[in-house]
């Protein structure tokens, strides 16, 4: 069974390995949890998922291989009070199916031969009309139907009541396929990282402090600055027209980084990159910063993401006076090849489904102006920009 579940894991492409199961089998083996499916649930998890995009996925294949087993044991009919199954009649079972609970003797016929059932039964049963399991029409069991039947270890109810932890799907939102939310934002993001302790010691170094007391024979205390993210990123946002519609998810992914991120700059531009930027929108028109201000002030170890859907007339990027709203004397081209040209380390991210972009000419032109790295903002797509940029470094 657990081999089972194991080439399962692989089949749905939670990268699990040989060594991962051997630690679970020896977690087993030294009882390291009570036996009950779910303390197995957690352990499992805890053993063999090592990225959180995984989750959901190691959810749903818990559910499918041990679907069923969960309630089946001992006492199990103690806990299945005939007071609270004849009060759930009232409110679920109409009068026909209540009529076929009589026509069988009651709930006191009911729960006797629920009894005699369990004592049969030795393992897993799946269909059928008789045994415990899932599917069929047996009276007891899970995702089969019944109208005198008892419920064992179905993945959730038909009035969402005893629904197990991992039929929850919690993670279902770090799928690596879904749009991003703060949170996952900020999970994505902490793979752009490279700490180094600077700055005033201010920090207790208890290590150093034990070693220094036992070398010099009394209390040692030693300090050590406090270790930060080195990482600087300067990020232009695209703002208004079509960027409308993604307002949303580019305020969670400016709160996750401003969280994320000691360092960190922001510009505003519209549609694409040209002479001027700006801080304050609702200032842009008295308040603009020169971009090539920005290009000289940040240097070029700086992590530069533009946000933006790049969804615009081509003539906007390639000829001078494209912008609509201002006569640009130079094409955007220009300006995103001379930040190009200074930050190797430069990515583009786009709000818009990468489904889509093909039929767009203006995303195919801006991806290749940012060296085909334009990444959609899903987790999979952050997480590959985030790579991207450590690999810039």
């Amino acid at each position: 069974m657990f081999m089972t579940f194991f080439s399962e894991l692989r089949q749905a492409k939670v990268p699990v390995t040989l060594k991962e199961y051997l630690v679970l089998m020896e977690a087993l083996d030294k009882s390291v949890i009570d036996r009950s499916v779910e303390d197995f649930y957690f352990l499992s998890r805890a053993t063999l998922v090592k990225d959180e995009k995984n989750l959901d996925k190691f959810d749903r294949v818990f559910s499918h291989v041990f679907k069923g087993l969960e309630m089946v044991g001992d006492g199990l009919t103690s806990e299945i009070p005939a007071e609270w199954l004849k009060a759930l009649t009232e409110k679920f079972l109409t009068d026909e199916e209540k009529a076929a609970i009589e026509a069988m003797g009651g709930f006191e016929e009911l729960m006797k031969t629920l009894q005699e059932r369990l004592e049969e039964q030795k393992k897993r049963h799946e269909g059928g009309n008789k045994m415990i399991g899932t599917g069929g029409t047996s009276p007891f069991g899970a995702n089969g139907y019944n109208p005198e039947g008892v419920r064992i270890g179905q993945d959730k109810g038909r009035h969402g009541r005893a629904v197990k932890v991992w039929d929850k799907r919690e993670y279902k939102n770090l799928d690596d396929s879904v749009e991003l939310g703060t949170r996952n934002i900020k999970v994505a993001l902490r793979r752009l990282r490279k700490f180094a302790r600077e700055g005033a010691p201010d920090e207790l170094d208890l290590d150093g402090t034990i070693k220094g007391t036992s070398r010099k024979g009394y209390l040692d205390i030693v300090m050590r600055p406090e270790r930060r993210n080195k990482i600087k990123v300067l990020i232009f946002f695209d703002i208004g027209g079509s960027m409308d519609s993604h307002i949303k998810l580019c305020e969670e992914l400016f709160s996750a980084a401003r969280t994320e991120f000691k360092n960190l700059e922001f510009y505003y531009f519209h549609n694409c990159l040209y002479e001027s930027v700006w801080k304050d929108n609702r200032r842009r028109a008295q308040e603009k910063t020169n971009t090539w201000d920005v290009l000289h002030k940040f240097p070029s170890d700086y992590k530069v993401i533009f946000v933006g859907d790049a969804t615009m007339s081509p003539y906007e990027i390639t000829y001078p006076g494209g912008s609509v709203e201002h006569w640009n004397e130079e094409p955007g081209a220009i300006w995103m090849d001379r930040v190009t040209q200074i930050y190797h380390s430069c990515i583009w991210l786009n709000p818009t489904p990468e489904r889509h972009w093909d039929y767009t000419q203006s995303i195919g032109v801006m991806k290749q102006l940012v060296n085909d790295r334009m990444f959609p903002l899903t987790i999979e797509g952050l997480d590959k920009a985030m790579k991207e940029l450590v690999r810039g470094h």
